[in-house]
């Protein structure tokens, strides 16, 4: 057989490998298509849910009057635009996850499988706690904190005495922005035990690695508390409590991760210990509970 035959045969399995990933992306492109159509269609009562912490904490302060405006003539429509693109991912993301799984899953081991699937089932779950607990804990403190800023102008009788008042009248797009972004920056820091579970399964990171670094963790979460939540202490605590309580978790999760990996290895008797303590004679032996 000559080597160009040998490059045919080899070219061939990748060829293929191309095809199906072809496939497998024109699947989710025609999801995520559907599911943008879908949510576009209802757009407007999507938007009114998520102007509902605002309307809460306005009516909190006697304003019943929680409408936005347009500031520009094309922003309600490019507004619907962003509701279809993001609802539509989040519609279309468990089959975009599947079809993720049906490509990679051939190449994975048994065992493999059974580790990598529990992560594609947990990311989702996990974001969606993250975007919940943003909408119904962190949005109305944060908008209750924005709203502290108005001024009210002072009425002697029904008529005002000459103060200016400064009243909020927020950009629809802007406060969709805004909202989005809370929700997003929290369903990303709820996927920390996941993110953290996954590299250790993969043996990236190590529980004794993390809690060696725990210090800096404190400062990094500090850092994120600061500049995704608004300059409230409040605000600002909850976060940092959340997001250090998941760092501590995904601890115990790798810890976990490591304890069953050693369970298996010693089963196989592939399990070897690597440390090393000194005897009476001052040699050094063995040591036992380490890989």
């Amino acid at each position: 057989m000559s080597a160009s035959d040998d490059i045919d045969d080899s070219s061939a399995p990748l060829i293929e490998h191309l095809a199906e990933l072809r496939t497998r992306l024109i699947h989710s492109v025609i999801a995520f298509i559907i599911g943008m159509v879908i949510c576009f269609t209802v757009w407007n009562p999507i938007f009114n849910f998520l102007t509902q912490p605002l309307c809460s904490a306005m009516a909190e302060r006697g304003q019943d009057d929680c409408g936005l405006i347009l500031i520009k003539l094309q922003e309600g429509f490019f507004v619907a635009i962003r509701i279809s693109l993001f609802g539509g991912f989040i519609l279309a993301f468990p089959m975009i996850a599947y079809q993720m799984w049906r490509f990679v899953a051939p190449g994975l081991y048994r065992n493999e499988k059974g580790a990598f699937l529990p992560f594609i089932i947990a990311s989702p779950v996990m974001f969606t706690l993250g975007a919940a607990f943003a909408y119904f804990a962190i949005l109305p403190l944060a908008f209750d904190f924005f709203l502290g800023f108005q001024q009210m102008a002072p009425t002697m009788d029904g008529e005002v005495t000459g103060s200016a008042g400064v009243v909020f009248q927020g950009s629809m797009e802007e406060y969709l922005a805004l909202t989005t972004k809370f929700i997003l920056a929290f369903g990303i820091c709820f996927q920390l035990p996941v993110l953290l579970t996954l590299m250790g399964k993969a043996g990236l990171v190590s529980a004794r690695g993390l809690g060696s670094v725990r210090k800096y963790a404190v400062v990094a979460i500090l850092l994120l508390a600061a500049v995704v939540t608004p300059p409230d202490v409040i605000t600002q605590l909850i976060l940092f409590v959340v997001v250090y309580g998941l760092y501590e978790i995904s601890i115990l999760l790798v810890r976990r991760v490591e304890k069953k990996r050693e369970a298996d290895l010693r089963a196989k008797g592939l399990w070897v210990d690597d440390d090393y303590e000194e005897d009476d004679t001052g040699e050094e032996g063995r040591g036992e509970g380490s890989k």
